[in-house]
């Protein structure tokens, strides 16, 4: 009995730590999405679609264009570090990589601000190339902003997770496919990638909700319509007080996220089974 008594208060503090800071503002957030004055009903919902509803197809679409983007170039690299020939372009890029994965998502939007803008960093150095005069110049201040923020903050960390399961598995079968002839591409795609394909899926399924769920980039990068749903939530709430139609806002959030979720369980289940 003290063995059981201690091990529950040794759990006590993580439990009342998820149970203030996540169980209790979900619960809120979705009891406040339904009640509509003194009275529960679908009202805040109603008005969210009405109101929204373009913003909800964009966040999907950038999101998904961002994952699958991530996907790509992550595989691109951890391939590169498994399979590449040059030890100083390798050692090079392992170094390189990983470093968005440090900086923190309002200084990743503040970044690319100054970096995208049509005066920004990009354009004056391809001025100064002579690639590009002042006329031609074009911002990407927009939906374009917010994929190339997001896939170069969430990169690195698929590409450590990716690059990871890649140098864990067995060298024979590469290198008895290298003796035989075939590709680096072919290696790559034939017998590397299924056998990490699922902490690829992990990577991306991770990446997607954090996406979902990131103010700082879409507030600092698109400041037009149609723009993400966290700055939905953060302007129905700063300039309406609405907390009615922003937790409305919030759980539809979740459920567009509840699918990836749940691929993300059933992927867990299936590898403890």
């Amino acid at each position: 009995m003290p063995k059981r008594l201690l091990a529950l208060l040794l759990v006590l503090p993580a439990l009342a730590m998820i149970l203030l800071f996540f169980i209790v503002p979900l619960a809120a957030s979705i009891i406040g999405a339904f009640e509509v004055g003194d009275r529960f009903g679908l009202d805040n919902f109603a008005k969210s679609f009405d109101l929204y509803s373009s913003d909800m197809i964009f966040t999907l679409v950038i999101v998904a264009i961002s994952t699958a983007l991530i996907g790509i170039i992550a595989i691109a690299i951890g391939g590169y570090l498994t399979l590449g020939e040059n030890p100083r372009a390798v050692a090079v890029l392992r170094w390189l990589y990983r470093w968005p994965m440090f900086i923190p998502f309002i200084v990743v939007g503040q970044v690319m601000r100054t970096f995208l803008a049509k005066n920004g960093l990009m354009n004056n150095v391809l001025i100064s190339l002579g690639i590009l005069t002042p006329l031609q110049t074009t911002g990407f201040l927009d939906w374009r902003g917010i994929v190339i923020a997001f896939v170069w903050k969430q990169t690195p960390f698929v590409t450590l997770l990716l690059a990871g399961a890649m140098a864990s598995l067995d060298r024979s079968t590469i290198e008895a496919a290298r003796n035989l002839g075939a590709s680096r591409m072919r290696i790559l795609i034939e017998i590397v990638l299924p056998q990490v394909a699922g902490t690829l899926l992990v990577g991306l399924i991770l990446s997607f909700v954090t996406m979902m769920s990131v103010l700082s980039v879409p507030l600092m990068i698109n400041a037009q319509s149609p723009t993400m749903l966290t700055a939905d939530i953060a302007f129905r709430i700063n300039a309406h007080g609405d907390y009615g139609v922003a937790n409305a806002l919030g759980m539809i959030s979740l459920l567009l996220t509840a699918g990836v979720a749940l691929i993300y369980l059933r992927h867990s289940v299936k590898e403890r089974s």
